[in-house]
């Protein structure tokens, strides 16, 4: 299988079971969403809904694949998911942690770009 849609897969699988688990939570009014663009390689999981009267949209993960590698933008998981990226095989010098400043990624055990 080609590299980037075998990184598809793993994104798709990993976002989908985060979405799975966010769903056992009791928050009513709240829906658990992902969204796959991939002819331009995003994706996300967010939620979006009301609480009582307050508008509740936010996004928890945007990963995005570019010259080869998965750019991690936005990541509000626990345990980081570049931890996830990594158990599914994934090796850190595919992985871009695109939400720290570029001056320090050098100091990660990622790709700085």
């Amino acid at each position: 299988m080609d590299k980037l849609e075998n990184y598809r897969q793993i994104i798709q699988k990993i976002l989908t079971d985060y979405q799975h688990w966010a769903m056992g939570a009791n928050q009513p009014g709240i829906q658990q969403c992902v969204a796959f663009d991939e002819k331009h390689d995003h994706y996300f999981w967010f939620h979006v809904g009301w609480d009582d009267k307050r508008r509740d949209f936010g996004v928890a993960v945007y990963l995005k694949l570019e010259q080869g590698k998965i750019w991690i933008e936005e990541d509000w998981t626990n345990q980081g998911i570049a931890n996830d990226l990594l158990e599914a095989g994934i090796p850190a010098e595919d992985i871009v942690l695109g939400f720290q400043h570029p001056s320090k990624r050098p100091l990660t055990e990622f790709a700085i770009s």
